[in-house]
């Protein structure tokens, strides 16, 4: 029962994640993703509906993976990367949807819903922008000391 005690499976909360300027981007685009999926849920636009509730999904997931510190223990895949290519595929898949809705829109909530799909189009580029600018590769860390340099 001592061997049971001493492994820790206790789940840590990263709220300080939250306070950060990728936790509020990261809340942010849940928030208008989820003001478009009603909007587009009140024009009954089910391919429109589709779309904003995956891509709010694969933000929460993203989101828990970073609040509950799972990237750090699933290491098999380079998160920050994939959360980058999550974004610009996404800024990209949404770029059209925005426009298609706002160009075919018959019902006032479709268009409210491309006006909003623009603006998650807006953090999803913030968002990819500055996890690409924090990626290194193959270049030392800001703040470690470089021996070669002495």
């Amino acid at each position: 029962m001592s061997e049971d005690q001493s492994k820790n499976t206790n789940m840590e909360v990263d709220t300080a994640f939250l306070k950060s300027r990728r936790g509020i981007l990261k809340v942010a685009e849940m928030g208008t993703l989820f003001v478009a999926f009603v909007c587009f849920s009140v024009a009954s636009t089910p391919a429109y509906i589709t779309a904003t509730v995956l891509e709010f999904l694969i933000t929460l997931f993203l989101l828990l993976l970073y609040m509950l510190k799972l990237n750090k223990r699933l290491t098999f895949f380079c998160w920050p990367l994939v959360d980058v290519f999550n974004s610009v595929f996404a800024a990209v898949y949404f770029i059209v949807l925005s426009l298609l809705a706002l160009t075919t829109y018959t019902v006032t909530g479709v268009l409210v819903g491309g006006i909003v799909g623009f603006l998650t189009v807006g953090l999803l580029c913030a968002d990819s922008y500055m996890l690409f600018k924090n990626i290194t590769f193959n270049r030392p860390r800001r703040g470690t000391v470089n021996p070669d340099a002495e």
